[in-house]
């Protein structure tokens, strides 16, 4: 064998040693992540793969496409998810299998998941009435743009087969809210030519507005129509909010805000009577991009009336140095207690019914670990309210002095609402998502 030969033989094993020391230590971390997730019974708090053990081929494609890392990992050679509570419903995993072998599910056998039931085109029961968003399931912020735009898309196809409509008052597009989905449906519907109004009963943002002053917002690069590529990943609240802003002043989209519907009927001629809090609004198609957060959930004990409780964080400073409660185990509630604790001299204890935070983020679950060793954080695990007084909160039969309670433990799908303008609604376990059917 010549020189050349032996270098070269020599950078081949070297080369697959380093690949095959590689591999054993990444299986090594993907086998950890997977045994805490089972040790905590962490599940999917969302949209998340279901891979299809028969059809895989174990290419690892979706778990290098993966933007949030290591929620799927490579064990024995097979795709795995191993992180299911950091799942966000990106889907970039199913894009990526060139077998088609992963589907994205909503819900569990364990934890059901109540949505509306759409077609593929997002449309309802109710011909012409469609829902993008996060009331469909689907939060995340660049899923919830690419649902707005199909929606309007699929709408504006409706409208293009059928006959013309001779009101000038009546609106072509009806969009309700003005979050990520209703932005994007009501910016597509104005580069098509639509005749659209969009509506929210608040302001510019939906519930991405809720949200604490600097929260870090997780998103994706996405296309609004009319705009262009938006190339982000990670922002705060502030600066996503502001780049809506600009969209819409550069797009000249007209919000028409605060304007609260209130009832939708749909007419013989298939026209929709939209009755909002500022007059009557016709419309031959309407787009429900209203979210899920708008009722929170309540408590139901004694007391949850008070000026003391509220269901939502804006400004941590304003608790500063107060005696703070905060209720609930997902991903809001450990945030909230965790930038309440940040502010010198506040106190904060966090309830939770359960026995462990097994919805959170491990981010977030590492986070609160630290804060409590530190003790800024009380954590009561199987703790529920069983009476708020004006000084002092029950959690069971242990009296805790109390200034302010939060209550983070989600919001109620407007279920009656829905069923009153003629939206069924199912509840999902670990079933492929309605926007994947198509």
């Amino acid at each position: 064998m010549t020189l050349v030969g032996v270098v070269v033989g020599a950078a081949v094993l070297g080369g697959l040693a380093w690949y095959f020391r590689s591999a054993g230590a990444r299986q090594k971390r993907h086998e950890a992540i997977d045994a805490r997730s089972t040790a905590m019974g962490h599940e999917p708090v969302s949209l998340h793969p279901r891979i299809d053990e028969h059809a895989c081929i174990c290419t690892g494609a979706c778990v290098q496409v993966c933007p949030e890392k290591d929620v799927l990992g490579m064990i024995d050679g097979k795709p795995k998810l191993i992180k299911p509570s950091a799942c966000i419903g990106h889907g970039e995993c199913m894009r990526a299998c060139p077998v088609d072998a992963i589907t994205l599910v909503i819900g569990t056998e364990k934890r059901g998941v109540e949505l509306p039931l759409l077609g593929g085109d997002f449309q309802t029961k109710v011909p012409g009435l469609y829902i993008a968003g996060e009331l469909g399931g689907m939060g995340l912020i660049h899923n919830a743009v690419n649902q707005g735009t199909q929606a309007v898309r699929a709408a504006a196809e409706a409208i293009a087969g059928a006959a013309a409509c001779g009101d000038a008052e009546t609106w072509d597009v009806l969009v309700v809210g003005a979050g990520p989905a209703g932005l994007a449906a009501g910016l597509e519907a104005r580069r098509r030519g639509l005749r659209a109004c969009v509506v929210d009963q608040e302001e510019l943002g939906g519930a991405i507005r809720s949200f604490p002053r600097q929260k870090i917002v997780m998103t994706a690069p996405v296309e609004l129509p009319g705009y262009g590529r938006v190339s982000l990943r990670r922002t705060t609240k502030e600066a996503l909010l502001e780049l809506w802003q600009e969209v819409v002043a550069k797009s000249a989209l007209v919000i028409d805000a605060p304007v609260k519907v209130e009832a939708i009927e749909r007419g013989s001629d298939g026209i929709f009577a939209v009755r909002t809090s500022t007059g009557l609004r016709r419309a031959r198609k309407v787009i429900l991009c209203i979210g899920r957060r708008g009722t929170p959930r309540k408590l139901g004990v004694p007391g949850e009336a008070l000026d003391k409780v509220t269901y939502r964080l804006i400004e941590p400073e304003q608790y500063r140095g107060t005696r703070c409660l905060v209720v609930g185990g997902g991903d809001m509630a450990v945030e909230t207690a965790l930038l309440l604790a940040k502010e010198e001299g506040t106190r904060v204890t966090l309830a939770h019914r359960g026995a462990a935070f097994d919805r959170c983020k491990p981010e977030n679950v590492d986070a609160l670990e630290v804060a409590k060793a530190a003790g800024r954080v009380d954590v009561r695990l199987a703790s529920v309210p069983s009476q708020i007084a004006t000084d002092h909160v029950m959690l069971g039969a242990d009296r805790v002095d109390n200034d302010f309670v939060f209550v983070c433990i989600g919001g109620e799908l407007p279920t009656r609402w829905l069923n009153q303008i003629g939206v069924e609604v199912q509840t999902l376990h670990g079933e492929a998502h309605p926007a994947m059917r198509a």
